[in-house]
């Protein structure tokens, strides 16, 4: 606080934030297995089913979808989850990165 010529108080005042605040709500970020010549599907399945619990025919079907698509989302939530769920399938030996969803 100020005390001003006349011995009243001022309020102080603030400076805005400046910089890249992004004020939207937190948008939900996604988990992109690519595919590769190495690993076999079977393996991928397995890893699918391993690390996410998924069904077999679920791992399946995102098996399918990275051999014939090229690529495959495997899981989805925060930004921590998804980074984690990269490095695992990094430990694996599979090929992943990590984005936003739109």
């Amino acid at each position: 606080m100020t005390v001003g010529a006349h011995g009243s108080t001022a309020p102080a005042e603030l400076d805005s934030p400046v910089g890249d605040t992004d004020i939207r709500p937190d948008r939900p970020w996604i988990v992109l297995v690519w595919n590769d010549p190495i690993n076999l599907m079977s393996y991928v399945t397995f890893v699918f089913q391993k690390l996410f619990g998924y069904s077999r025919e679920k791992a399946t079907a995102l098996m399918l979808d990275v051999h014939e698509k090229g690529r495959a989302v495997v899981s989805n939530g925060s930004r921590e989850k998804a980074e984690l769920d990269v490095f695992r399938l990094h430990e694996h030996g599979l090929w992943a990165t990590m984005q936003q969803d739109d």
